[in-house]
């Protein structure tokens, strides 16, 4: 699924290249969110550059398929778009606008750090855990989103991503419980 996504995220940036006015219609606008409730998830699929949707792409790739693997199919379409679509109700309370699947992507960072934090990453050019990019992707965003305070324009959805991760190791808290819960089960089942 994550490879579907990502494929089906591509066709829908050629399209806004296309057709202009498709990004404007479905875009996260604050202020449009009662009146237009999809765009919680539209806007999703939606990027803003070819810089930022390669990024995002690789990065749901990677980390997507990871998950996927570890949670199944099902379970990882439910991340990702809970995760994004929580990430953009809590932008609507401080950008006017938003458009991204970062939300969406640090969710499945948030759960994988969870799931398998040893795992090895290259992140910001250095080989490291996953639990220790994870921690440095906080701090960098904890710092962006203090420039909002600040009145200073930042451009990065920070509140998205901050959301996205710390939802995310909540899930991937809770499916380590049920994996358990399940063994444990099974072990009182078979006795």
């Amino acid at each position: 699924m994550a490879l579907k996504l990502v494929g089906v995220i591509f066709l829908i940036f050629i399209l806004q290249v296309v057709f202009k006015g498709l990004t404007k219609n479905f875009m996260l606008v604050a202020s449009d969110v009662l009146s237009r409730p999809w765009i919680l998830i539209t806007s999703i699929f939606l990027h803003g550059s070819w810089t930022h949707l390669l990024y995002n792409m690789f990065a749901l790739f990677l980390f997507g398929s990871f998950l996927e693997k570890q949670i199944g199919s099902n379970r990882f379409l439910f991340v990702f778009f809970s995760t994004g679509l929580m990430a953009n109700i809590v932008a609507c309370f401080f950008y006017s606008n938003s458009l991204g699947a970062s939300g969406a992507i640090y969710g499945i960072i948030g759960m994988l750090t969870i799931l398998k934090p040893l795992m090895p990453i290259l992140a910001f050019g250095v080989p490291m855990p996953m639990i220790i990019a994870s921690i440095l992707w906080i701090i960098v965003d904890f710092a962006g989103f203090s420039s909002y305070f600040h009145g200073l324009p930042g451009g990065i959805a920070n509140a998205a991503h901050l959301t996205g991760i710390f939802l995310g190791a909540l899930l991937g808290i809770g499916f380590k419980q049920f994996v358990k819960w399940k063994k444990l089960l099974k072990r009182r089942l078979k006795s």
